[in-house]
């Protein structure tokens, strides 16, 4: 099977069209690196040089394609260019493979030439010198360290810096990434909030009015028709009011916009007012004293407000009760209601208010528990939340 020999790249077709032309010009007018009477010499004359040029000038092809296999004849083709009367351009473009194969190389590669070229620089520049004792034979070491070192140690830099701006392009895609993951996350958190909170202030009143509305839709009593219909008045005002302050949040763009509109635990006596004028017996105690967290008035109220809306939705017909209180740093919420077959009509119910309450209770790092129970009055339902007072304490 024949061997598929690397395609090379434009620019360094150019280069060794160039390194050809260039070589062949100086040869064409007869310049060349030394004369024909110095002892390297072994094959003088003009045409012997071509060969070293010709071989050189095909290792530029490989300079990207291969760059190891190209210094590593290029090489040869410089020891062959050493015995003849020698090119300036097979010396120029051997530096360039040099060049090449540091920038373009392996990564061990890259580390290891500069050593490499490096030690032999200094190795031919004590070398001669300690066995000729003249100040010309420095001139081997440093003509070595031209065309080795110098070359190895501008591609080990240049690789270096393009090393490290690969690092930072990475490093700000990578940065951008996390940028937007956190935004998104902080879209969905947003709205999973504001869908807490749109529950929490409208599914009350509209639980009742659809309670209500088949309550006088089912009956034909003029009087109780008349008050279901003041209640679903009532909850439809007080449901646009609250729906009214809710897009008013969403289009204000001030800071102050959220503390004003969070309701606080000041507002329990109103809203188990509104729960008994919708036909809930509902009695409230409360023992959790001043200065509780803003966080933790939000989270008790809504539970409280869900819980009696669930009641209002979903329980038989019997007591409601509501209990706060305030032990060990943290706040205590209890609702239970009587559990059982309900004779009066119900209310569609999807469950996201349940999911609302436990989301409100994770987000304070408390414990939250809701199901049927057996009591000594008979079967109830109760909803218990624990919320931590300061950060980290749990129930």
């Amino acid at each position: 099977m024949a061997v598929r020999l690397p395609r090379p790249h434009r620019f360094d077709v150019g280069a060794a069209a160039a390194g050809l032309l260039g070589g062949l010009l100086l040869w064409g007018i007869g310049l060349g690196v030394r004369p024909a009477g110095e002892p390297i010499v072994l094959f003088d004359g003009r045409w012997p040089l071509l060969v070293p040029l010709a071989v050189m000038a095909g290792c530029e092809l490989l300079r990207r394609a291969a760059p190891r296999t190209g210094l590593l004849i290029g090489t040869a083709a410089l020891a062959a260019d050493l015995i003849t009367q020698g090119s300036l351009v097979t010396v120029l473009m051997y530096t360039d493979l040099m060049y090449a194969a540091v920038l373009y190389g392996p990564p061990a590669s890259a580390r290891r030439i500069p050593w490499i070229t490096g030690l032999l620089t200094v190795v031919a520049t004590v070398l001669p010198f300690a066995v000729w004792r003249v100040p010309e034979a420095l001139l081997i070491g440093v003509a070595v360290g031209i065309v080795t070192f110098g070359p190895a140690s501008t591609g080990l830099i240049v690789r270096s810096h393009r090393e490290e701006a690969e690092a930072a392009r990475l490093r700000a895609e990578q940065t951008a990434l996390l940028a937007e993951m956190d935004r998104v996350q902080a879209v969905t958190a947003e709205r999973s909030r504001m869908a807490r909170e749109l529950h929490d202030m409208v599914a009350n009143h509209l639980s009742a009015i659809a309670i209500h509305s088949t309550a006088a839709l089912s009956l034909d009593d003029p009087a109780t028709t008349r008050q279901a219909l003041g209640v679903i008045r009532e909850n439809s005002v007080a449901g646009l009011s609250e729906m009214r302050r809710l897009i008013g949040i969403l289009r204000d763009t001030g800071e102050d916009a959220e503390p004003a509109a969070a309701p606080t635990l000041d507002g329990l006596g109103a809203l188990v007012d509104g729960a008994r004028a919708n036909g809930l017996d509902v009695a409230l105690e409360t023992a959790y004293g001043e200065d509780l967290p803003a966080p933790v008035e939000l989270a008790a109220y809504r539970i409280v407000q869900e819980s009696l809306t669930n009641a209002l939705k979903h329980a038989s017909k019997g007591p409601v009760r509501v209990t706060l209180t305030r032990r060990s740093h943290v706040l205590r919420v209890e609702v239970t209601s009587t559990y059982g077959d309900r004779d009066a009509p119900r209310a569609p119910g999807s469950g996201a208010g349940l999911v609302g309450m436990r989301e409100r209770v994770a987000l304070l790092r408390g414990t939250f528990e809701a199901g049927p129970e057996r009591s000594a009055g008979g079967k109830i339902w109760a909803v218990r939340a624990t919320l931590p007072l300061t950060e980290g304490d749990l129930a």
